[in-house]
C-alpha cells in the first residue's frame, strides 16, 4: 500500500497528537455498567498515535463495556476519557464517530441485505467530501481485492471472513484514527485471522492509525500488539509491553 497524502485515511480534524507522542486515548479511573450495575472498576489504559493496544481477559471482564462508554454508547458512571486532547466522557457516540472513533463489534457487522459497495457507502456517508469518500473506497479495495471484485454481492451471502472484511472496510471508511475491534478473531478460521491481524499492523505502520484491539486470542493478537492491559472481573490487573508478555510462560494464570 503506498503512503501518499490521498491514501491517508485519518481525517482532517486529526490533532498533532502523533509529532510528540502525546495519548491519542487516555481513560482515567473509569467505572461503567449498565443501568444501577457497575461491571467496570476503575479502569485506566492509553493509546498513543499509531500504536495497536491489546486488551485481553474473559469474557464478562469488563473489555466491551469500556469501549462502549469510550465510544459513548453506554456513558460512563465516573471517571474521565480524553481523546485528541479533549473531554469526551460526556460526548456522544455521534460526536465521537463524527471526531474519527470507530468501532467494529464481535458479530459480524454488516448490513446484509445491501451489496459490497453500499455496505461501504453508508459507511462513508459520514465524510460530506465526495472526493474523500472515493479515495478511501480506492483504499479499501486495495486492501481487500476481494471486495472490489464483488463489488456487487450482497454482503449477506458472502463467507464468515468476507464479512469481517467488509465491516472493516466500512470502519475505515469513516477515515478513523482510533479504530476498536471487538473479538475480530471470533469464528473465524486461523488463516483468515492471520490476514486480519496482519493487514491492522499494517495500517498503524503505514497510515499512523491507533487500535484498540480486544481479544480472547492472545497468541495471534500477540504478533501485532505493542502493548497490552488484562483486565478481570472489571478491573485492569495488569498492563505490559507486548515483550513482557511474550515472555512469559503461560497467560492462563492472569484470566
Amino acid at each position: 500500500m503506498a503512503a501518499e497524502t490521498d491514501h491517508h485515511i485519518q481525517p482532517p480534524h486529526v490533532n498533532g497528537d502523533g509529532a510528540d507522542g502525546e495519548p491519542l486515548l487516555e481513560v482515567d479511573g473509569l467505572f461503567a455498567g449498565y443501568g444501577r450495575k457497575t461491571v467496570v472498576f476503575d479502569a485506566s489504559l492509553v493509546v498513543r498515535p499509531g500504536e495497536i493496544v491489546g486488551v485481553f481477559g474473559h469474557n464478562g471482564s469488563g473489555k466491551s463495556t469500556t469501549i462502549a462508554a469510550v465510544l459513548g454508547t453506554n456513558p460512563a458512571q465516573r471517571g474521565t476519557i480524553r481523546y485528541q486532547g479533549r473531554d469526551v466522557t460526556r460526548a456522544g457516540s455521534q460526536s465521537n464517530v463524527a471526531h474519527g472513533m470507530a468501532l467494529i463489534p464481535s458479530e459480524r457487522f454488516v448490513f446484509a441485505d445491501l451489496t459490497v459497495k453500499d455496505n461501504l457507502l453508508l459507511g462513508g456517508a459520514v465524510e460530506r467530501d465526495a472526493d474523500k469518500r472515493q479515495e478511501r473506497l480506492r483504499l479499501v479495495y486495495e486492501l481487500f481485492p476481494v471486495l472490489a471484485e464483488r463489488e456487487s454481492q450482497l454482503a449477506g451471502t458472502m463467507s464468515g471472513g468476507q464479512q469481517r472484511m467488509i465491516s472493516l472496510g466500512l470502519a475505515l471508511m469513516t477515515g478513523p484514527s482510533l479504530l476498536m475491534l471487538d473479538e475480530p478473531s471470533l469464528g473465524l478460521a486461523p488463516v483468515i485471522v492471520h490476514e486480519i491481524f496482519a493487514l491492522i499492523r499494517r495500517l498503524a505502520d503505514e497510515e499512523g492509525l491507533s487500535v484498540l484491539l480486544l481479544e480472547q486470542n492472545v497468541g495471534a493478537a500477540l504478533r501485532i500488539l505493542d502493548r497490552v492491559y488484562v483486565m478481570r472481573s472489571g478491573r485492569v490487573i495488569l498492563e505490559e509491553t507486548v515483550e513482557q508478555m511474550r515472555q512469559r510462560d503461560s497467560y492462563w494464570d492472569l484470566f
